[in-house]
């Protein structure tokens, strides 16, 4: 098991450690149907981001990392939800980049701010594990994001029943 600290700091961002206190911001944030346009399910109910945020918070008790809160450091404001936690990509262990985002906090550069510290961290951490970003084949700013970042599209396929890039950050060698 490795350790990410339960809190980073970026210019303008606290990233922390998930709690069972983030479910409104979660909720709210995951039920927002521009929010989740990409997700394949769609808004999420508040039972369905309960789970999600349960599953969060047991990685980072398996794992000592995972998805943190999004807060805004100068006013405490909890604004999104993302960072890295493990999963199997075609066979492989990677990370998985993860983000979402209020839509009051879109167009400001946080998620190329939180994306750059998720990977910062786990090339000090965990060098060598692959990390990537999946995105809907649709999902023009999320690319646009993946590639801000240093990240190449590695390939294209399905990911849970989605048309998908898959993108792979560019220190890691391709598939």
């Amino acid at each position: 098991m490795t350790g990410m600290p339960d809190e980073l700091r970026t210019a303008r961002l606290v990233l922390r450690r998930v709690t069972p206190a983030d479910a409104d911001a979660a909720i709210a944030i995951h039920a927002d149907p521009e929010t989740t346009r990409y997700r394949p399910d769609g808004a999420a109910s508040p039972e369905q981001t309960r789970a999600l945020l349960d599953d969060w918070i047991a990685h980072w008790a398996a794992h000592g990392f995972g998805y943190w809160a999004i807060v805004l450091a100068d006013i405490g404001k909890t604004i999104g939800f993302g960072g890295v936690r493990y999963r199997h990509v075609e066979g492989e262990l990677a990370l998985n980049v993860y983000y979402r985002i209020a839509r009051s906090a879109w167009g400001h550069g946080y998620a190329p701010e939180m994306v750059a510290a998720a990977v910062g961290w786990a090339a000090r951490d965990l060098p060598g594990v692959p990390v990537m970003i999946i995105t809907n084949v649709d999902n023009t700013q999320a690319m646009k994001v993946a590639e801000k970042t240093g990240f190449v599209e590695a390939w294209q396929g399905d990911c849970d029943g989605v048309p998908s890039r898959y993108y792979r950050y560019a220190v890691t060698p391709p598939r």
